[in-house]
């Protein structure tokens, strides 16, 4: 038994150059990126703005926390949300064509390919840049918000899209062709279960994502709750800081939770 086991392992390549050779690569990587930052230390007034915020955190402005009209925390949360919600059905919405746009089987490589690039274009553009374009067309507020948050999301939720449709099982389709479907038949009863739970699992994710999205995008100008945390910070009221981020870890935590619960129960069936 040992003989046949040596035997084997003499069979079989030698990967010690290639796991040494990456090593190497990954080393000079590394070296190469730290000699291309800049370590500054500390700030002096650093560690007091950080106990400033975490005194802030651990005694918030009640009232502005619990405060119900346009310019308390309940309602910049509500915004935040409405904008990543209307953002992410735009975007998911307009990603299904273009995902079948993206998918060679369908529409063939010439078309396949247009479409794949102006994606990757779309894709190279940070949000915050889109968010700063936006404002310059719609001026500032919620609305440059979700049409930032719909550009940006079209880009990832169409490359999962393709995934999906790439994996339809074709011979559904056959079987319902040979029993006499007609096409409005087979997407309806053939494609559409077949996409459905993945589709909803994407937008679902996505919604996740842009909710942290439309946080930053705020401070821009582009709507939410991000815009008042920014002021509040430039202004040292640690307190509103601190009421601001506790409303957004406890709003982060309850979407998580929902979103995992969600994608898991879908995954599931």
């Amino acid at each position: 038994m040992n003989n046949m086991i040596n035997k084997q392992l003499e069979r079989e390549p030698n990967r010690r150059v290639y796991y040494i050779t990456i090593f190497a690569i990954l080393l000079a990587f590394l070296i190469w990126s730290v000699t291309g930052v800049q370590f500054n230390g500390i700030d002096s007034r650093g560690s007091t703005i950080a106990g400033n915020i975490i005194t802030g955190i651990l005694s918030p402005d009640l009232e502005f926390l619990f405060e119900f009209s346009d310019e308390g925390v309940p309602y910049l949360l509500f915004e935040t949300i409405c904008i990543a919600f209307l953002g992410t059905i735009f975007g998911s919405v307009l990603a299904i064509p273009v995902a079948f746009l993206m998918s060679q089987s369908i529409v063939g490589p010439v078309l396949s390919f247009i479409t794949r690039t102006l994606l990757v274009v779309i894709r190279t553009i940070p949000s915050f840049v889109y968010g700063l374009m936006f404002i310059r067309v719609t001026g500032p507020g919620a609305y440059a918000g979700v049409l930032t948050m719909s550009i940006t999301s079209i880009g990832m939720v169409s490359k999962l899209y393709l995934d999906t449709i790439e994996e339809i099982d074709d011979g559904i389709l056959e079987a319902m062709e040979a029993a006499g479907c007609n096409t409005f038949e087979k997407i309806r009863y053939g494609v559409i279960p077949q996409l459905f739970t993945n589709f909803l699992s994407t937008t679902i994710y996505r919604f996740d994502m842009n909710l942290r999205d439309a946080t930053v995008l705020g401070l821009v100008g582009a709507g939410g709750i991000g815009a008042p945390l920014i002021f509040a910070m430039n202004s040292y009221r640690w307190s509103e800081v601190g009421s601001i981020l506790i409303g957004l870890i406890i709003l982060i935590l309850v979407i998580e939770f929902i979103s995992s619960k969600s994608r898991e129960k879908l995954a599931n069936g």
